[in-house]
């Protein structure tokens, strides 16, 4: 975090809260001095209550509290992004968001897939090329990385190997959904780390895959 709000044109700044694990927005609230002090000090949000006038910290009562991982501010200081990780539902009515009922044109029964999370992936890989330009003794990124193109081609074939084994293995039964889940895990650790020994960015694969998305089914 760096920087407070402008409080002095803006006694209350609305305060946009989003799921550091999912990126999905969970609520809108405002802050005052106090609110974004005592939230900078404690690590759990508190707004400022324009009902009931007064300090409140979310999830007092209901034990679902938000710890902030980030505290952003908008470029004319007068909007705060909170990144969280939340305790429970955002929303009083006990859904995950309170953006969470959806008023849209058109068919409203079609079929939507739920947020998985992929923006969990911006912070594994904020470690990844952080041990790739520091190299830290003791890190098992930092070994196969300084072990060059062999060492991390070769761990995801192995890795690869792994999963495409278990995928096998759970359509008899013989393996569970968490076991797919953590071999599929460790392809794609080993390959972004393959990427940040290439020095090839994930925004590469991301941008060449927005550009098939349009021939993706066809």
């Amino acid at each position: 975090m760096t920087g407070a709000p402008d409080f002095g044109s803006n006694e209350l700044v609305p305060t946009v809260v989003q799921d550091v694990s999912t990126g999905q927005v969970l609520m809108v609230a405002y802050m005052n001095e106090v609110a974004f002090r005592t939230s900078s000090e404690t690590g759990y949000a508190h707004f400022w209550s324009r009902s009931r006038q007064k300090l409140w910290k979310k999830g007092a009562t209901s034990g679902n509290v938000m710890r902030i991982v980030n505290i952003s501010l908008d470029c004319d200081d007068d909007a705060i992004l909170l990144t969280v990780k939340p305790a429970g539902p955002a929303c009083h009515t006990g859904t995950v968001s309170c953006f969470g009922q959806e008023r849209t044109s058109g068919d409203e029964h079609a079929d939507r897939v739920p947020a998985q999370g992929f923006y969990s992936l911006e912070s594994l890989w904020a470690t990844i090329a952080e041990r790739a330009n520091h190299l830290p003794e003791g890190s098992y990124t930092a070994e196969l990385i300084a072990g060059g193109v062999e060492a991390t081609a070769r761990k995801v074939l192995e890795e690869a190997a792994e999963v495409a084994f278990a995928a096998k293995n759970h359509a008899f039964g013989s393996d569970s959904d968490g076991r797919v889940a953590s071999e599929a895990a460790d392809v794609i650790y080993h390959l972004l780390v393959l990427l940040a020994e290439r020095r090839v960015t994930p925004r590469l694969v991301i941008e060449e895959l927005a550009a098939r998305a349009p021939r993706a089914d066809s």
